[in-house]
């Protein structure tokens, strides 16, 4: 099986946002009927997992109004500036958020949000040989946000205690523990087959 074609059919607009539209899309189903697909299109996003020498991670505790409350994270931002290489854009983060600068990067691990009703990808980034460059003024959120380092093994017990629950990280923290030499990370550049492109192209960025 798995040889069908899901083609879509019609597709309209919904709503168009500052960092997400919704659209309702007809796909053409096995047997010939088609079923309504409603799809939340993203910029896509980059994440780090910026690692000292001694291993530990560096994580942000921040607001996330959704669930009021606060999360832990990793330093992450929107794939919104366009022509930025998302590993500059990752880099540009990761000074924002935490202050820091690294030498060595790493592809670490590409994950789909929610493919049931988004295209939102995020890759996540190891970043190595760190040096604190400082922070610069922060606004609404980050201007708020704690930052703390922590062992990568005492992060991964917090996600298996359910303190950090946030899914990036959570992706991002597993694969750099499971990871035992960087020989076997991908380069920055490695192709991003998800990399979402329809929310940028809306708006006029690609």
């Amino acid at each position: 099986m798995a040889e069908h074609d899901f083609e879509t059919v019609a597709s309209e607009t919904l709503y168009v946002g500052k960092i997400f539209a919704l659209r309702g899309d007809e796909v053409r189903m096995p047997g010939g009927h088609t079923a309504r697909r409603e799809v939340v299109e993203h910029f896509g996003a980059v994440a780090v997992l910026a690692m000292d020498e001694d291993r530990n991670v560096m994580l942000v505790y921040q607001y996330r109004h959704p669930f009021g409350r606060r999360l832990w994270e990793l330093p992450a931002g929107l794939l919104d500036v366009g022509g930025e290489p998302p590993h500059l854009t990752a880099a540009r983060e990761l000074k924002e958020e935490a202050g820091l600068a690294a030498t060595t990067w790493h592809t670490l691990v590409d994950l789909d949000s929610a493919p049931g009703t988004s295209d939102e990808s995020v890759r996540v980034y190891l970043a190595t040989g760190l040096t604190d460059v400082g922070r610069p003024e922060a606004h609404d959120e980050e201007a708020d946000l704690k930052l703390q380092w922590y062992p990568l093994e005492q992060a991964v017990q917090m996600v298996l205690f359910g303190e950090i629950v946030n899914s990036i990280a959570v992706g991002g923290i597993m694969t750099a523990y499971a990871v035992e030499d960087s020989a076997a990370l991908r380069p920055v550049d490695t192709p991003w087959i998800d990399r979402p492109t329809a929310f940028a192209r809306r708006k006029g960025m690609l």
